[in-house]
């Protein structure tokens, strides 16, 4: 069969099919997908992926056509992953699966609407994106008459829940299932840099655009004018705008090879010969070489000083947080104002004895980091604004 000449062609230390621990709900096999390969479809057929389009990346949706939004971003994210993979002979579907989850549980507005939604929570446990991402394919989503959520493979579950640095991983009881301090396959942590990949070098092409950031601050950079240079002596009639984008090019081609080269080295030095070893490795063994990380560090701390903290970019942070907060608060003091879903749902847990406030609390949470930017807006007028029918 094809899918076994493409598994046999993978490397020693790749995740197999053979390698999956399963799914919370047993199906049988497809006759002609890979599980990873199902989990993929799966994922880019769900609402949930479908609203990304509408939720931010930097900027609200409504600024501007042509900026990044957490769709466009997923996608770039999962090329980069599936690039990487495929020269290093690992599982392309299971990063690809896991770089278009991993912003699933995203709330409106951003970084901003997650830290709001986190601060009304905290006296309910809290709100986290990648842990609310594991909820929406595991609870959330609901388009199988046999399971709710999506019941994807153990290995892209994973990948979502440790979308992140060990340091941060969540010491939450509910995910001592996946064994936290386990290390994930390659394919997922290949994910998790991918994104970082993709965020930093298309946030200083989405804030050039903006006019937030200039060539003159950008060339201060190790990374950016050690290729803004090149191109300005390939290209010297070229626009600006040209060489931005030709920059960008090359340092997301620079980045991604210099991964594939200090992951093989981590591999060798680790004597890694097996998805075993893998799992048993003790740290992650995708990485930025020394001087890389030096120089992504740099640009990551110029991107955060400059256009994240940029007074635009504030204001609607600002904003965003001032109204998911009012949403939230206005619907937890009377939860009779709320849709007739989640009026279905406290209808079930008060059934079932289970409606207490924190139960309320996540049914909101829930239904707020589901809104798109433009939806959170409206739901905000319906509440507040007495000229718009509720």
């Amino acid at each position: 069969m094809p899918e076994q000449s493409y598994e046999s062609s993978l490397a020693a230390y790749a995740c197999r099919a053979c390698h999956s621990r399963g799914r919370i709900h047993d199906e049988p096999e497809s006759p002609h997908r890979n599980p990873y390969q199902r989990d993929r479809d799966r994922i880019i057929h769900s609402t949930a992926f479908r609203r990304l389009e509408y939720k931010t990346q930097v900027f609200v949706n409504h600024e501007g056509d042509h900026y990044r939004t957490r769709l466009t971003h997923s996608i770039e994210v999962a090329q980069i992953a599936r690039s990487i993979c495929r020269s290093m002979r690992l599982h392309e579907d299971l990063a690809e699966a896991v770089a278009l989850a991993h912003d699933l549980g995203h709330t409106p507005f951003g970084h901003s609407g997650q830290d709001a939604l986190n601060a009304v929570m905290q006296p309910f446990g809290g709100f986290e994106h990648n842990r609310q991402s594991l909820r929406i394919v595991e609870e959330l989503e609901h388009k199988y008459a046999a399971f709710t959520g999506l019941n994807l493979s153990y290995e892209t579950r994973e990948g979502i829940v440790k979308h992140h640095s060990t340091y941060d991983i969540p010491q939450n009881k509910d995910l001592s299932h996946f064994n936290l301090h386990e290390q994930p396959a390659l394919e997922a942590q290949i994910g998790n840099l991918a994104d970082e990949i993709a965020y930093n070098n298309h946030d200083i092409d989405d804030g050039y655009r903006a006019g937030m950031l200039s060539i003159d601050e950008l060339k201060g950079l190790a990374l950016f004018g050690r290729f803004y240079d090149e191109v300005e002596r390939d290209f010297p009639d070229a626009v600006e705008r040209l060489k931005v984008n030709e920059t960008v090019r090359h340092m997301i081609n620079f980045l991604i090879v210099d991964v594939i080269e200090e992951t093989y080295r981590r591999i060798q030095d680790k004597q890694v010969k097996s998805f075993a070893d893998v799992r048993a490795a003790g740290t992650a063994l995708v990485g930025f070489s020394k001087p890389v990380r030096q120089m992504n560090g740099e640009m990551k701390k110029f991107l955060y000083k400059n256009m994240y903290r940029h007074y635009r970019v504030a204001r609607m942070a600002n904003k965003a947080e001032r109204v998911l907060k009012e949403i939230f608060d206005v619907y937890i003091q009377n939860p009779a104002m709320l849709p007739e879903n989640q009026q279905h749902e406290m209808s079930q847990a008060k059934a079932a004895a289970l409606l207490t406030e924190h139960r309320l609390a996540r049914i909101i949470a829930d239904y707020i980091a589901g809104m798109t930017d433009r939806y959170a807006l409206e739901e905000y007028d319906r509440l507040f604004n007495v000229h718009i029918r509720p």
